[in-house]
């Protein structure tokens, strides 16, 4: 081949649009400058490739028929180019998420650690916060997608996906072990200082919901950030607290708290997926959500 792939490359766009000037937008160049490397491509041939008419540029037979081969050359190159840089992606890149520290450590780390094993090269940027946080985060894309506890309080376009549930329950220290092997109502509670997550999260308004619904009013002693806080609250005998089970789960094996018993029935709550329907993913970004997703541990 005598002519170099650039001058087939613009007689392709060229021949494609039947333009000079809009193969000039699409290859970021000027118009006499596409206009100069066909002149050189058809010297090179030897044939006229063009004529030029009011209304842009015609193929002549002998730039028929080489656009017919050219057009297929060029099309492979492109889509091996396009298919290289989706694997390219994959192996590198940076995917943005929020989450709350229930979803972070009931459900998120694992699925994370495994990705990673698999994709060392992404990189991964985790917003710990809570669930309003992770919300206004993806809302203002500062997130790609979030990992939260329900209620999450999302609307369209934001659209959740379930993942997995999960049970709130109320655990006391050393300091309350005579509540042991009793039953206590929620109206009970007032008489003991209470630990949850503070008010303005959803976790509260869930509580206060759950509360209100057996007409009492949830007056905690104690409010913190986020629900990792409420454990050693608790161990440190500052109180008896909501938590979700999978947080305390360790604690409860080893003793250093134990469960307390309820009259009535804390709702299950779920740990899902809340992302933009609007907003396309990227490739890296669509990875990891779909490795979230698989029911295996790594899909």
């Amino acid at each position: 081949m005598s002519a170099n792939f650039e001058y087939y490359k613009v007689f392709y766009y060229v021949a494609k649009y039947r333009s000079f000037t809009q193969a000039a937008g699409i290859l970021m160049s000027s118009q006499p400058s596409i206009s100069r490397t066909m002149k050189i491509l058809e010297d090179e041939l030897g044939c006229t490739l063009f004529t030029r008419t009011q209304k842009g540029v015609v193929l002549t037979a002998e730039g028929q028929q080489l656009y017919t081969h050219i057009s297929r050359a060029c099309e492979e190159i492109f889509a091996g180019e396009k298919l290289l840089e989706s694997t390219m992606e994959r192996r590198s890149g940076v995917v943005r998420i929020g989450a709350s520290e229930t979803a972070l450590h009931g459900f998120l780390l694992k699925k994370l650690e495994s990705f990673h094993n698999v994709y060392p090269g992404i990189k991964l940027k985790v917003q710990n916060s809570s669930t309003p946080g992770a919300i206004e985060d993806l809302k203002e894309e500062r997130v790609d997608f979030a990992v939260v506890t329900t209620p999450t309080g999302a609307s369209r376009p934001l659209v959740e996906t379930h993942l997995c549930p999960f049970q709130n329950i109320l655990i006391g220290g050393h300091q309350f072990e005579s509540l042991k092997g009793k039953v206590l109502r929620l109206e009970d509670l007032k008489n003991y200082p209470l630990i949850c997550l503070a008010k303005g999260t959803k976790t509260y308004a869930f509580y206060e919901e759950l509360f209100l619904s057996h007409k009492v009013s949830l007056t905690p002693d104690i409010e913190v950030a986020t629900a990792d806080l409420v454990l050693p609250m608790v161990t440190h005998n500052l109180g008896i607290g909501l938590i979700p089970e999978g947080l305390a789960r360790q604690a409860l094996e080893n003793g250093e708290v134990f469960a307390i018993r309820l009259a009535e029935t804390i709702p299950p709550r779920s740990i899902c997926m809340v992302e933009n329907s609007e907003k396309p993913l990227s490739i890296t970004a669509a990875l990891l959500k779909n490795a979230i997703l698989s029911p295996s541990e790594f899909p």
